[in-house]
């Protein structure tokens, strides 16, 4: 025994130590964690403001270079050459870079729900609701027809209830952040339609997270539905806890912060620490990380400076170093070289069809149905609802690491 352990123990490679000596006492700085991190980050982030650059006659969105240029790093373009991706992106260093990047996922998660007011749903009245409603439901049920088909054809080892409900989320969510910015770039926030699409959003968003919580809690490792009904009654007992012990914690420190005067160091990093211990309590639970930080980011009182100071201290660091760090790590796990053949190729199109078709009729069908929205006014909701951004990914990086849709995430990336 102690002989197979020994060789067991031999096998394994040594863990990356934090700092080398220097090239000058004969050691590799990339063979030592941070000098390795760093030059990832920059490799990362000149390589994306570069694409960002090179698109903006396009007027696409920063986004739209970072997702680039993950995938450009990946197997898909650059890491196709091995001596590059062991050099720059070694398996024993993703470790260390995967963490990083979900550490700044967790405060731009905290960020969207910092721009999430939920009096603004109440605001804006029954159609909001039911625009979102129709936005949500016809994607998802869309989404779950497309899942029984790529469970008989790509996605046999899938696990069943958390595929369904995995792609129904991933095809029903509108990505809030990306939507917000949008409007504001149009001059289309203080409109009817800008108000109703940024309410219908922020419902959007509420119900997908709720429903991506219960897929995450169907789909551990053990299959036991007691197991599942403990995660999902811990996490209500998680948010029960956050409305009636961290929101007033929040709102103390929000009144303290008169507009005018400088937000003091301490609450800024207790509301921090705050998204940390919930992030920790939420993957304790067996829900995501991401799920707490949401949550905190919900709770802060929204009639003060305080989530405006808040937004201004982190949103920079995270828009700008982190999120790049995610796209890279997401790119390189997606090898869109494996799409080939007419199979791939027409699942691929199924899943752009039907994430399209469900919200921009769903929500136009409702608009015009039951509020007399005019054609045009509809039709813009429709194209607003089907915005998809970063929270996309997130979805489907959670379902693939958690074994749910691990093929549907090179398809739709």
């Amino acid at each position: 025994m102690a002989t197979n352990t020994s060789n067991v123990t031999a096998a394994l490679p040594k863990p990356m130590k934090a700092t080398s000596n220097g090239a000058f006492q004969h050691e590799n700085p990339l063979d030592y964690a941070l000098p390795l991190l760093i030059l990832q980050i920059c490799l990362v982030v000149a390589f994306t403001r570069t694409l960002a650059f090179l698109l903006r006659p396009l007027r696409q969105p920063r986004v739209i270079a970072e997702i680039i240029g993950g995938i450009l790093l990946g197997p898909s373009a650059l890491g196709r050459s091995e001596r590059f991706l062991h050099t720059v992106f070694p398996p024993k260093s993703m470790t260390v870079l995967d963490t990083v990047a979900n550490i700044g996922l967790l405060f731009f998660l905290f960020l969207v729900g910092l721009e999430l007011d939920i009096r603004s749903i109440r605001r804006t009245g029954t159609k909001s609701l039911a625009i979102a409603g129709a936005g949500i439901t016809l994607p998802f049920l869309l989404g779950i027809g497309t899942s029984f088909v790529l469970r008989s054809t790509i996605s046999k080892g899938s696990a069943h209830a958390p595929f369904l409900v995995f792609m129904g989320v991933s095809l029903s969510i509108t990505a809030f952040p990306v939507l917000a910015r949008i409007l504001a770039e149009l001059k289309l926030l203080t409109t009817d339609v800008g108000r109703i699409a940024m309410s219908a959003a922020a419902v959007n968003d509420v119900v997908a997270w709720i429903l991506l919580a219960l897929a995450i809690a169907l789909s551990g490792s053990n299959t036991s539905p007691l197991i599942s009904l403990w995660v999902l009654l811990c996490g209500v007992g998680f948010v029960v806890f956050s409305v009636y012990v961290i929101r007033p914690l929040l709102e103390l420190m929000a009144r303290r912060s008169p507009d005018g005067e400088p937000v003091k160091e301490i609450y800024i990093c207790i509301t921090l620490s705050l998204v940390l211990a919930s992030s920790f309590v939420t993957d304790s639970i067996g829900i995501h990380a991401l799920f707490g930080a949401f949550v905190v980011g919900i709770l802060v009182p929204k009639d003060s400076p305080f989530p405006g100071v808040l937004i201004e201290k982190i949103e920079d660091l995270v828009a700008g170093l982190f999120l790049p760090l995610y796209f890279a790590s997401s790119g390189l796990k997606t090898n869109v070289a494996t799409i080939s053949g007419a199979q791939s190729w027409g699942l691929l199109v199924l899943v752009i069809a039907t994430a399209c078709f469900g919200k921009i009729i769903g929500t136009m069908f409702v608009s015009r149905m039951f509020f007399k929205v005019p054609f045009r006014e509809a039709a813009a909701l429709g194209f607003l609802m089907n915005t998809k951004g970063l929270v996309e990914l997130i979805v489907l990086n959670i379902g693939k690491d958690r074994k749910a849709s691990t093929h549907v995430h090179c398809l739709v990336s």
